[in-house]
């Protein structure tokens, strides 16, 4: 969340809110915790401010843009004071040169440009470059105390909700699988249950829906973990090529076989082998996958020699292997032995309770990977991944998300991010949380003063009761065009 330039009244507002909050920021332990570091070229501002803070907090200085962003990354301050004009020559650094720098080493770390410019295009600069606000000189240091308080109190309550968050997923993640609602609970019981044994699992569910996962899932908790985990999908080869694959050929065997050639099977010797796609096994192949959970051997192409194999055979599947059955196109004893333990994976469209948990993974985990600035769902992105029927499971939503944010440019990721801008939300509107109902009501009335002043930025921003910049902030958020800056 970003916050800007406070007017004086706004403050004052804020200084009493501050003091009736369940968590005081004026709490004496809160305040020694906590670093703020002073970054200006100005030793008698570095005074002023260290003078008027440090019976707070632990405060340090620093008179140039990189002995401030060595003190970040030695001292590691929760909050810097960051003036934008650190040097008289033109070619050093500025302090919107160094600013995403500042947090490299801590996302949380608040980051309060002060600055004597009065050019009005350093604030949304600013901002854009991760500052949560903007002061403007003189300094007024009852005011500044109070901002500063106020975004260490923002901070802590982050930090918080992160460390929540961590301890939140530790509960519902099993490996690489996430999961709080009944159907993955009953998924996770059973990959505990199973796990320990060397039965042979059959792990069904439509296409997408993480069946490859729960494998490695089995694997890490049983006692081959430390063996091979080799995995192949039976749908992906060549029939011709896929016997060869699996158990092996000898030399000359075959035209192009100029060589002996291990199958997957002797490779995951000792740990385990994972067919997806069992359902399209030829019926040859069926043959030798039901001998080698007979008797645990099998016969390299062009070889009669049988090697024995300590192997756990896992499985998966997007067919009806029943219905296959049935009409004879899979054998009735495979299926059996390959089915001794069932895992069902419900589609993404039965899990209601995961859906915002696994979007809010794979939103941070991609804002990792891409060096993004954080995002977040705006509330109509919310409603819609919600509303959204998942055809294609938890891939598919991996896919979107990763795209939204490889191309996302604002703060917020919205539907047409998803590509989910035409679903139909009407089904979940009756179920806003708070925080959207609020997004919703903010969107309507800004949208409804910009009208009122035929799009005037300033004269809508006195109707809200906001700075400009903060309506500049707020139109971004909502996803609305940017307007000229009118006077």
């Amino acid at each position: 969340m970003v916050y800007y330039n406070l007017s004086r009244s706004l403050v004052k507002s804020i200084s009493r809110l501050l003091v009736l909050c369940p968590f005081s920021v004026s709490d004496e332990k809160f305040m020694d915790q906590s670093t703020v570091l002073i970054i200006d070229d100005d030793s008698g501002i570095r005074d002023q401010l260290r003078w008027a803070l440090e019976s707070d907090y632990r405060v340090l200085d620093a008179a140039s843009a990189e002995d401030g962003v060595a003190l970040c990354r030695s001292d590691r301050p929760d909050l810097v004071l960051l003036d934008i004009t650190l040097s008289e020559h033109e070619t050093d650094p500025t302090g919107l040169d160094i600013l995403p720098r500042l947090t490299e080493s801590d996302p949380f770390r608040k980051i309060i440009v002060v600055s004597g410019s009065t050019n009005q295009v350093h604030p949304l600069d600013a901002v854009e470059r991760g500052a949560v606000d903007y002061y403007q000189k003189p300094i007024d240091l009852d005011e500044l105390k109070i901002i500063v308080a106020r975004a260490l109190y923002m901070q802590h309550l982050e930090r918080e909700n992160n460390a929540y968050r961590e301890q939140l997923t530790a509960q519902v993640r099993m490996a690489d699988l996430l999961g709080d609602s009944a159907p993955m609970q009953e998924v996770f019981r059973l990959i505990e249950t199973v796990a320990p044994t060397d039965y042979t699992v059959l792990i069904t569910g439509a296409s997408g829906t993480g069946k490859e996962l729960v494998a490695r899932a089995i694997h890490q908790q049983s006692v081959r973990a430390d063996k091979p985990f080799v995995a192949i999908n039976c749908g992906a080869i060549p029939e011709e090529l896929l016997e060869s694959e699996l158990f092996g050929h000898e030399k000359g065997s075959f035209t192009g076989a100029q060589y002996k050639k291990e199958g997957k099977f002797e490779t995951a010797d000792t740990g385990t082998v994972f067919l997806d796609e069992i359902g399209d096994l030829s019926g040859k192949l069926q043959v030798k996958l039901l001998r080698f959970l007979q008797d645990h051997t099998i016969e390299r192409v062009g070889s009669n020699s049988q090697i024995e194999l300590d192997v756990r055979v896992l499985a998966a599947t997007n067919a009806d292997l029943e219905s296959a059955v049935k009409e004879r196109r899979f054998r009735e004893d495979l299926f059996y032995r390959l089915s001794v333990i069932n895992v069902r994976l419900p589609a993404l469209k039965d899990r209601d309770d995961d859906i915002r948990l696994l979007a809010e993974h794979f939103l941070h985990q991609f804002v990792q990977e891409n060096n993004k600035k954080r995002l977040s769902f705006s509330a109509a992105a919310q409603e819609a991944l919600a509303a959204y029927a998942w055809p294609g499971n938890v891939r598919e939503m991996e896919n979107r998300i990763k795209r939204a944010v490889i191309l996302s440019q604002g703060p917020k990721v919205g539907p047409t991010d998803l590509g989910l801008e035409d679903v139909d939300t009407t089904d979940v509107s009756a179920t806003l949380n708070l925080a959207v109902a609020r997004e919703n009501a903010e969107r309507k009335t800004i949208n409804r003063a910009m009208a009122l002043v035929s799009g005037n930025v300033s004269r809508a921003a006195k109707l809200l009761g906001v700075s400009r910049t903060t309506l500049y902030y707020l139109l971004e958020k909502i996803g609305a065009d940017k307007p000229g800056r009118k006077a």
